[in-house]
């Protein structure tokens, strides 16, 4: 029987148990007489409701961070959520990991919904930032210092006997994402949770990420990624979120009493959408965002008809066709089959994403004229531009809005983000894709684009030629040009460089932005300090914070500009070279341990880490890393002794479909054999390759480089943030004139960067004089062609095919064209490398330089010009005193008994979120704060 009395419980508590009279009695009489007060209810009478909301908003009060609680929070994970022993984790660091996963995500969560329920009740607009990738990396160390408890976990499990650094690695990078555009969007989310915007993230929950890159024979082998073989300890599953997304069909037209007419979509698939929330906590706030991941189901789990009949292929076939939607994050598309699962896949996000976001803006009970007021949608490049045509969809055939009221909402809504100036990478689908797996879309595709015509030919009367650019349709083939339409159904679009930007509008969408100015924007991209500097250079962090007395630059970058007085300093320097040279010994034991190679932390770390493309250029560096070799060769040993030691780092990931990167890659390993095995180089000279890169490869690479080269030929690049990164961490910037590079030049200065080739207005003159043959190439060019030619660095079949693309006028990205200048940019590193002193300035000067190019600034730029979004900042939980909120007869009494550790009624207060009550609750429970 659950006692009914004062005592315990001041008011009592709910029971539907009916209990005789005299059960009651003897219940009492035997019950001790601490508990008893003379006062007693009736057994079956309810706590009245503002009590019981009062009730649960003590018990769910903040977690302690005390280290007992710490303690008991990993162990009571361990023992209940993992059924593990403290044995059993000694042996199990993956077991261990975990506990301590759920022990963080436990304190994420409560600040998590919290900021949920705050933001519905401030009714403020939100942004959403549609991106298919989110590169993450791993979340462990990244929640505890944002919530500010990395210290108290190292003390209290380094009393359990626990080291918590062992378990770092035990963590997977989370498969969602492989380049800068996901990297991008990781940062974003941090700097919209730590400046306190109102903002979800939206992406897939691939179960197998891009792939997991192995070296065999020096090709890359595409391997899958199972990094959810052991779960993901920072997601929830929210099976009570699922939508249906619709595949396939015919259109059904109706014809409504008022003559208009209704159009009606007959799928023939159905596939379920499943929610999985990712807590992303804010830096020194109690804000936390949702990044909400969709995975594919089937809506029938099994063919029970065909699996009775022992056809059990076909039973679960459905199953396998639905879940392969999220298998993969951007599987292969030189098939038929594969463009068809690029396509569902971008539709699934986008449904799914759509349907959620325009539920809850029902729950707020307004007119859908309001929905732009409310709602904010961000498309990270044109993977998620469906989204515009779902959106007229759901707000025509299933709301009921006129073409014209629901265009004027999408059009207010949606913001395109353009990340590319190369032609092929503007997404294109065929319209007979599109008219066996989206009718309906098609069908709304073509009369935007027939009313978006109508207004070019008032614009410009007969111009066809311009008619057929800007058509979303292009013809002979027939496609879909999702970029078209992107712009032409986003309020505004944005570049992420100024050099971008400008590209976008001259040479990208030249005709758009003639007819739209007004549309278009920059914002420069960045990098969250905190991730990439505070947590993977902690020692140079430290150091900062000292030299600036404060740790404030974390969350205002400009700060970094007050270390240029400290630039010549000794102190500075000493500490500064001293954490370079011990993060190069930890890349070097990493190298040794994984690859076999010995390198000297000694020699300069010259690091070229990025995604595999021609325009980036990656061929340019390994052949200067040949002609330097050849020069090697070359030396008497006296003037080999005033040789540079280096150590040439590549890595990064070709797409599986694109083989001319995948040549590259072969071609450097066989460099790297070739002159690793040579005895006259010896540790003059080395070329490794780093296989499977990621986030958390990347925070060894970076902190660890001298130089780093971001060399792509001018203007191709869009802007690039692993600039960024390494010039924010120190390391030196060997680059073109293109991206980001231009701005990073005049935050720093030139001198302390090493800039080299054509201008990004000098490249269409030089490409001319390269496919006439008119350039005039230089020597050494042409000797190292010979070399390579003749078998010095290995051969294997494709070589010939690798170099025809740099012959013969085929230098489309000119290699030959700025190789001299290149070279000669490689004497400047050695000679300025040479005096330490003069390094170690110019090392402190590129971080000094790099406020601007904070996430923070970006997102703060896009709030402003873009989504006219403000922040929305959670006051926090108060400090509640629990004996006297006890007293009150609100909640238990605790001096009846001992409460456990790490519970409300362990301590002398509590820490309750107001957000669970109403105005006239909180009034109540503020009247227990000594603080308020």
């Amino acid at each position: 029987y659950q006692r009914r009395v004062r005592g315990i419980y001041k008011r009592p508590l709910y029971c539907n148990m009916q209990i005789p009279k005299r059960d009651e009695e003897e219940l009492i009489r035997q019950t001790p007489e601490i508990f008893i007060e003379k006062e007693k209810y009736e057994l079956n009478e309810a706590l009245p409701e503002d009590k019981s909301a009062i009730l649960w908003a003590f018990l769910a009060s903040y977690l302690p961070t005390d280290e007992q609680s710490i303690q008991r929070f990993y162990v009571q994970h361990a023992e209940y959520s993992l059924a593990q022993t403290r044995q059993d984790l000694t042996h199990k660091k993956r077991s261990a990991y975990q506990a301590l996963a759920y022990s963080v995500r436990d304190r994420l969560i409560e600040r998590w919904k919290d900021t949920e329920i705050y933001f519905n009740q401030s009714d403020v607009k939100r942004v959403y930032y549609l991106s298919l990738e989110f590169l993450l990396g791993r979340s462990l160390q990244n929640s505890m210092s944002n919530l500010g408890l990395t210290n108290q976990y190292i003390r209290g499990l380094r009393n359990l006997g626990v080291k918590m650094e062992d378990l770092y690695d035990q963590e997977p990078d989370a498969g969602l994402g492989n380049g800068g555009l996901g990297r991008l969007a990781a940062c974003f989310l941090d700097s919209l949770a730590t400046m306190n915007y109102p903002a979800w993230g939206y992406g897939l929950r691939y179960k197998y990420g891009m792939f997991y890159q192995v070296m065999k024979d020096g090709n890359q082998v595409e391997m899958p990624d199972y990094w959810l073989s052991f779960g993901n300890a920072w997601e929830i599953e929210r099976f009570d979120i699922q939508f249906p997304v619709y595949f396939g069909g015919e259109i059904q037209q109706i014809q409504k009493p008022d003559g208009t007419a209704k159009y009606v979509w007959k799928h023939t698939e159905e596939v379920v959408a499943v929610a999985y929330d990712v807590p992303v906590p804010g830096y020194n706030t109690y804000n936390a965002l949702n990044m909400r991941l969709w995975s594919s189901k089937p809506s029938n789990e099994i063919d029970f008809v065909s699996f009775n009949q022992g056809d059990y292929i076909r039973a679960v076939e459905q199953k396998q066709r639905a879940e392969t939607i999220t298998s993969v994050l951007y599987p292969n598309d030189n098939t038929t089959g594969g463009k068809e699962l690029r396509v569902k896949q971008q539709y699934f996000f986008v449904s799914a994403t759509l349907q959620d976001i325009t539920r809850r803006f029902r729950h707020t009970k307004k007119p859908w004229s309001e929905f732009p007021n409310l709602v904010a949608i961000q498309l990270n490049d044109t993977h998620p531009t469906l989204g515009i045509t779902e959106l007229m969809r759901i707000l025509v055939d299933l709301e009921g809005l006129s073409w014209d009221d629901a265009w004027g909402i999408c059009t207010k809504t949606f913001c395109y983000t353009n990340h590319t100036v190369l032609p092929e990478a503007l997404e294109k689908w065929s319209v007979d894709l599109f008219e066996r797996l989206l009718p309906r879309h098609l069908h709304i595709i073509y009369e935007i684009n027939h009313r978006f015509l109508e207004l070019v030919q008032e614009k410009w009367p007969g111009d066809i030629q311009r008619m057929s650019r800007l058509s979303i349709i292009q013809e002979d083939p027939k496609m879909v040009r999702m970029a078209n339409l992107a712009v032409i159904g986003s309020q505004f679009v944005n570049g992420v460089a100024e050099i971008h930007s400008e590209l976008v509008k001259t040479q990208v969408f030249p005709d758009f932005y003639e007819l739209w100015p007004h549309k278009f924007k920059n914002v420069t991209n960045g990098v969250t300090p905190r991730r990439w500097l505070h947590q993977a250079n902690n020692q140079l962090s430290e150091v900062i914070s000292r030299f600036l007395r404060t740790d404030n630059w974390l969350t205002d970058l400009d700060l970094l500009k007050e270390l240029r007085e400290y630039a010549h300093e000794p102190k500075l320097q000493k500490k500064w070279s001293s954490i370079k040279r011990a993060n190069k010994a930890k890349l070097a034991a990493w190298i040794e341990k994984k690859l076999g190679i010995t390198v000297s932390h000694d020699a300069l770390f010259d690091v070229h880490v990025k995604r595999f493309h021609e325009y980036k250029r990656q061929l340019l560096n390994i052949l200067g890393v040949c002609w330097r070799y050849r020069q090697i060769k070359g030396m008497s040993y006296e003037e080999k002794a005033d040789v540079q030691p280096r150590v040439i780092i590549f890595s990064g990931k070709a797409a599986p479909g694109y083989h001319q990167a995948k040549r590259i890659i072969k071609f450097i390993n066989n460099v790297g054999q070739v002159i690793n095995n040579d005895a006259e180089v010896g540790d003059l000279l080395k070329v490794v390759f780093l296989p499977n890169y990621c986030v958390s490869l990347a925070e060894i690479i970076i902190p660890a480089s001298d130089i780093s080269q971001h060399i792509s030929t001018a203007g191709t690049e869009a802007s690039g943030t692993s600039n960024m990164k390494f010039a924010i961490n120190g390391g030196l910037i060997l680059g073109t004139l293109d991206g980001a590079n231009i701005e990073i030049r005049e935050e720093i200065g030139e001198k302390n960067m090493f800039i080299f080739g054509a201008k990004a207005d000098q490249v269409e003159d030089l490409r001319k004089q390269m496919r006439e043959r008119t350039l005039n190439l230089d020597s050494r060019w042409n000797e190292l062609l010979k070399l390579i030619e003749q078998g010095v660095f290995g051969n294997f079949p494709d070589l010939s095919t690798l170099l025809s693309s740099i012959k013969d006028g085929n230098d489309h990205y000119l290699l030959s064209a700025d190789f001299p200048s290149y070279l000669d940019a490689q004497e400047k590193i050695d000679a300025a490398y040479k005096n330490k002193k003069l390094w170690n300035t110019m090392s402190i000067l590129s971080t000094a330089g790099m406020g601007k190019f904070s996430s923070d600034r970006s997102i703060r730029d896009y709030a402003i010009n873009i989504w006219k979004l403000r922040p929305c900042k959670r006051p926090g939980p108060i400090s509640v005193l629990t004996e006297k909120l006890a007293d009150s007869g609100l909640v238990p009494n605790v001096g009846s008994f001992h409460s456990p550790i790490g519970s409300p009624f362990s301590g002398l207060s509590s820490e309750v979120a107001l957000e669970r009550l109403t105005p006239e609750q909180k009034i109540t429970m503020k009247a227990f704060s000594p603080n308020v």
